[in-house]
């Protein structure tokens, strides 16, 4: 059976899995915005690529070569990931960096280190262990930093013969122009919205909280499998903005700072658009104050620009606590405010 029939493969990832097989390329660029699906993507490209079977749609599932990708120990695979992501999707470090972790010599990485990336050079300058080329797998790639990147760049541009790349961005922009125009570009879909309801109750996701985490997400498939998969209450998100109105928290208390920060960007978001007319996209229109008690465009305008500011320093805050209790008054002041 054909990998494009096995579950948990989204039938809008099968069907761009399928366009992009047919095409030639040494190098793929995969972007577009989170949540749609470039890990996988990129994971089902390399996984046909080095299958022993491979069908114009994809891997065939069954052989040593992808039960060595789906076990983690291919020997033609190499995957460059933060180690943060590394760790959380099972796939192995290298010893050393294993052991510095273990050792508490320092703390998993969260971008993509310099020294992975020079590994991952070696590799694809030696043989292949079975026969059917290597992969070199880069997701996020907007976490090279620019000594990250040029370690890269010249393999990208001199590519040994049996080796392919995929990079798969959320971010494409952050990427060196170098980077970007050495590879093929493939801009990831945007599923139907039924398809994508489909699919998360296929995951396991009841229909009615599918639809709050689908909206939640912006229509992003992945994100909204995370949201739902992290455990809160569906209908708790919609009860965000009154309780936010009232200067209440709670809802957002189990969240780390970033977290925050993107619930509120959402709702301000939603604020902005019902201000101008038109339909918001996170949050249902019910759960949102009436046109004649929102805050004005300029109010707005200004919330937005300040968690702008805070989503730059959202990652290590300097006391997370207090934090929530500084964005909740501003969230609220702005709710109540009408100039």
């Amino acid at each position: 059976m054909a990998e494009a029939d096995a579950p948990g493969v989204a039938p809008w990832i099968a069907r761009q899995r399928g366009q992009l097989l047919a095409q030639r390329g040494h190098a793929w660029l995969l972007h577009g915005p989170s949540g749609l699906g470039q890990y996988a993507l990129a994971l089902e490209l390399a996984r046909a690529w080095l299958c022993d079977a491979p069908t114009g749609q994809g891997a065939c599932g069954a052989c040593a070569s992808c039960h060595g990708v789906e076990v983690r120990t291919h020997a033609d695979l190499c995957v460059l990931m933060p180690e943060v992501q590394m760790l959380a999707l099972g796939w192995p470090l290298s010893e050393k960096a294993q052991s510095d972790i273990d050792e508490k010599k320092r703390k998993a990485s969260r971008e993509i280190r310099v020294d992975a990336m020079r590994e991952a050079v070696e590799f694809a300058q030696r043989t292949s262990a079975r026969g059917r080329g290597k992969v070199v797998l880069v997701y996020p790639a907007e976490q090279m930093n620019a000594v990250t990147a040029n370690a890269l760049l010249k393999t990208l541009e001199e590519p040994p013969g049996d080796v392919r790349f995929v990079l798969a961005s959320e971010a494409a922009h952050r990427l060196l122009p170098t980077i970007r125009s050495r590879c093929l570009a493939h801009t990831l879909h945007w599923p139907p919205a039924a398809e994508a309801l489909a699919w998360l109750q296929a995951q396991g996701v009841p229909g009615p909280a599918a639809q709050v985490w689908l909206r939640a997400a912006g229509g992003r498939p992945d994100d909204a499998l995370a949201l739902a998969r992290a455990g809160r209450d569906p209908q708790a998100w919609g009860r965000i903005p009154q309780a936010l109105s009232r200067g209440d928290g709670a809802a957002l208390a189990d969240l780390a700072p970033p977290q925050v920060v993107d619930v509120l960007q959402k709702l301000c978001h939603d604020l902005l658009a019902l201000r101008v007319g038109g339909a918001p996209r996170y949050f249902a229109g019910a759960d949102l104050p009436q046109p004649g008690a929102l805050p004005s465009v300029d109010v707005l305008t200004r919330w937005s620009a300040l968690l702008r500011q805070e989503a730059r320093t959202a990652e290590h805050p300097f006391n997370a606590g207090l934090m929530l209790e500084a964005l909740v008054a501003q969230a609220r002041e702005t709710l109540h405010s009408r100039h």
